[in-house]
């Protein structure tokens, strides 16, 4: 369930270093959204210069390019935190307590795995696009005004190597569940109910509105 979820803190060292990361993670996610507000300026002026002066960006299509792993991975880290990654809850959201953290963390410890496989896997990709003796670098490069390629690829293993330390920390907070039998542990996102999420927008919303001068 995406968005619904919430992430307990408290003076442990897991949940410092949960907060330590979670810096991290946000000043990813920043860089993800300042790269959709760049590409938007760069396709209202590609397509200013195209109307009216008859002379688009050059290399529009290559810089699109080069930052959609800023927009496609970037932030995957952060999402991971908030528990925002879409996911079936039919069975998970019957589980309570040690079975609840079971379930999870054998999940979560899958996806580990996973994430390691896919930083191997993007790792090799941007060493065969690298070359420090070739011409910026690169191997291989855009096809329009030959944009360096290895900057984006390497980008991808960057990203995921973030996502499989908060896997790390994850499974570490659900070891920790397992072991004590909380109902609350940190560092892990929490489901929370539907009549609870409803509330907290309607709070958000109402928040909104009275800050605006105008009644809910």
């Amino acid at each position: 369930m995406a968005g619904s979820s919430s992430v307990l803190i408290d003076g442990s060292l897991l949940s410092r270093i949960d907060r330590r990361l979670l810096q991290i993670e946000s000043f990813l996610a920043l860089l993800g959204g300042l790269a959709v507000f760049s590409l938007m300026l760069l396709a209202v002026t590609s397509v200013g210069g195209r109307n009216f002066f008859n002379h688009p960006i050059p290399g529009y299509v290559d810089w699109i390019e080069q930052a959609m792993p800023l927009i496609a991975f970037i932030g995957i880290s952060y999402c991971q935190r908030l528990g925002g990654h879409i996911r079936m809850d039919i069975l998970i959201g019957l589980l309570k307590g040690r079975s609840l953290w079971i379930a999870e963390f054998i999940g979560t410890l899958l996806i580990m795995v996973l994430i390691l496989l896919l930083v191997w896997g993007s790792w090799a990709h941007f060493e065969r696009s690298f070359d420090w003796s070739a011409p910026y670098w690169s191997r291989d490069s855009s096809l329009d005004i030959r944009l360096p390629l290895w900057p984006a690829k390497l980008l991808v293993p960057m990203a995921f190597s973030v996502l499989f330390l908060r896997l790390v920390l994850q499974v570490w907070g659900y070891t920790r569940a397992i072991i004590s039998g909380t109902l609350q542990p940190v560092a892990v996102p929490l489901i929370e109910d539907a009549s609870k999420i409803a509330k907290q927008e309607a709070e958000a919303v109402s928040g909104f509105e009275h800050e605006n001068g105008t009644s809910v």
